[in-house]
């Protein structure tokens, strides 16, 4: 009674404090990042380290055994499993659910470093990731057109940089763009008449291409720095390289060799109704807004739609932010229906006094969960609904009692 008593005494300072619950309340709802599910963090993670033209055999003797031997020492491990396949070495590493996951990445990468010296000199760095929903992509935008791959290509790394750019957004991964390469192909037998090596050609081409810094010089009581420039512009600059000089005359790159000035080979291919496109596959960062981001990538999209070049197209063709809305008008609806069945069933057995006493209880007591959710970092996800949807029972049988005690 000591609780009762002091609100009746003050009525005033309690009537204040719903009226800041339900302001902060309301804050905190539409403050909160929404997104369709919690995040899940898988207390695994995985190495991967890749030799290209390798056996399986040697790639496990070589890659997948000397790193294994390093990672058994690390603590709060369940498991450790590997498979070693032709040219890739994969090792997962499970650890308790209680570790937190920096920690463990940080323990994993201390290992790892620890065995690089066992390693060949030609594998590529291992590469450690953890398996992280929130980084899946969130939003998918096509790019195509009837002006060629080249200039699609162009089109969309500006518009990866925007996008990057916008708060929240972790990276954007662009499938079926084209990447420029020069290419220089040798003609052996010449090369073999003017006695040039091809080690000798990759040095040459190695050494040129290379911006050169050159100290500094003191010039009437100001310091300028200096560099060389000496990386290629174009092909033509390539062509003119000299290979060998001697007292029969100068060797040119053009000699013995051809350039051209292409794209790698394609890895990834993107189509869109049959014709060829480019892709933008946006991410988010852990805990941020879906729905804003999306907002924002929706209005650089119209904004970059009006600027394409003709015969152009730039469109979003996923949109998880659109299930999001969905759910949560779907579930809001859920809330407030059964929240006006609750309080006209009361009203009804109760009378109106007792049915307005619990109709303010059952909102001030979801909006103060609202705060509590949002100074917990928490997101506005289907679990969080759902839970409130349970909850708004629990509430009415808790009103109900205590109306009746009163």
């Amino acid at each position: 009674m000591i609780v009762t008593n002091a609100a009746i005494d003050r009525s005033t300072t309690v009537l204040v404090s719903l009226i800041l619950i339900t302001f902060a309340g309301f804050t905190s709802y539409f403050a909160m990042p929404r997104e369709n599910y919690p995040e899940i963090i898988i207390p695994m993670i995985i190495v991967t380290t890749t030799y290209e033209g390798v056996s399986p055999a040697d790639i496990e003797t070589l890659l997948t055994i000397p790193i294994e031997r390093e990672l058994t020492g690390i603590d709060d491990v369940r498991e450790i499993s590997s498979y070693s396949a032709e040219g890739v070495s994969s090792i997962q590493i499970e650890f308790e659910p209680s570790i937190d996951i920096d920690t463990a990445l940080q323990k994993v990468r201390d290992k790892v470093d620890q065995a690089r010296p066992e390693l060949p000199t030609e594998a590529e760095d291992p590469t450690i990731s953890e398996i992280n929903f929130s980084e899946f992509p969130i939003m998918y935008l096509s790019l195509q057109g009837s002006v060629g791959l080249p200039l699609l290509t162009q089109v969309a790394e500006e518009l990866e940089d925007e996008i990057e750019t916008i708060k929240g957004v972790l990276e954007v991964k662009v499938t079926g763009a084209v990447e420029r390469e020069i290419q220089i192909i040798v003609d052996p037998t010449r090369a073999g008449e003017y006695g040039v090596s091809m080690a000798d050609l990759v040095q040459l081409a190695q050494v040129e291409n290379v911006n050169t810094p050159a100290g500094s010089v003191e010039l009437a009581g100001a310091k300028y720095l200096i560099r060389v420039p000496g990386e290629f512009e174009s092909a033509s600059e390539i062509e003119e390289l000299v290979v060998k000089a001697s007292a029969e005359g100068v060797v040119y790159m053009r000699d013995i060799a051809r350039v051209v000035d292409g794209f790698k080979e394609v890895e990834t291919k993107s189509r869109l109704d049959g014709a060829e496109s480019i892709t933008l596959a946006v991410s988010k960062r852990s805990g941020e807004s879906i729905i804003d981001i999306s907002d924002s990538v929706a209005g650089l999209v119209a904004e970059y739609s009006a600027m394409l070049p003709a015969g152009t197209q730039l469109e979003i063709i996923m949109d998880q932010s659109e299930e999001i809305r969905d759910m949560i008008a779907e579930l809001e609806n859920s809330i407030l229906s059964g929240l006006i069945l609750v309080l006209a069933v009361i009203f009804v057995f109760l009378g109106f006094m007792n049915a307005l006493f619990v109709a303010l209880a059952i909102p001030v007591s979801m909006l103060l969960t609202f705060i509590g959710l949002q100074l917990m970092g928490t997101t506005l996800n289907m679990v969080v609904l759902f839970s409130l949807m349970l909850a708004l029972g629990m509430l009415v049988d808790n009103g109900i009692v205590i109306v009746e005690n009163i």
